[in-house]
């Protein structure tokens, strides 16, 4: 299950890369949106937003359920964090785990990523999602472009033909 920004953005992991449900993070609270699309509740979230989006999860995780906390892009433009989520007890009461993941920590695995993933990567099985730019003259746009969600996974700026 995953969430997105549009609609468009939303048919895009329920179609290309098969998951169950996803749902538009604007059309409404994300806990409700999440015990909807998951009524029996979830056991495993990877979180790159915080905000609203941890809260959720933790709302609709099941007991002993698992929390990847990769990211918080919903407090990376503020002034100062937001509050905690309200529902922070829940981890205790649920006996949830929650875990900082920070790439720079698993670089004893990069080998082990490569030799499983780049086979997969070449035949095809697995693509990368990208939003290509054209032009070093369109830099900013593309920035902000990312930024407004107008991209489709990354968006490298392609400075010559």
């Amino acid at each position: 299950m995953g969430s997105a920004g549009s609609a468009a953005k939303v048919r895009h992991p329920t179609g290309a890369l098969g998951f169950d449900a996803a749902f538009d993070y604007h059309d409404g609270p994300v806990g409700e949106q999440l015990a909807q699309a998951a009524p029996d509740g979830i056991d495993v979230y990877v979180d790159n937003v915080g905000g609203d989006h941890l809260e959720g999860a933790i709302d609709v995780l099941r007991e002993y359920g698992r929390i990847a906390w990769v990211g918080g892009i919903s407090m990376y433009n503020g002034d100062r964090s937001p509050a905690a989520p309200r529902n922070l007890f829940e981890i205790v009461h649920k006996s949830l785990r929650l875990e900082g993941v920070l790439v720079r920590n698993h670089t004893n695995l990069q080998d082990e990523l490569e030799d499983f993933l780049v086979p997969h990567l070449r035949s095809g099985r697995i693509g990368t999602d990208t939003t290509f730019v054209q032009g070093f003259d369109h830099t900013v746009d593309a920035f902000r472009g990312m930024l407004r969600g107008d991209n489709l996974g990354k968006t490298p700026v392609r400075i010559k033909d």
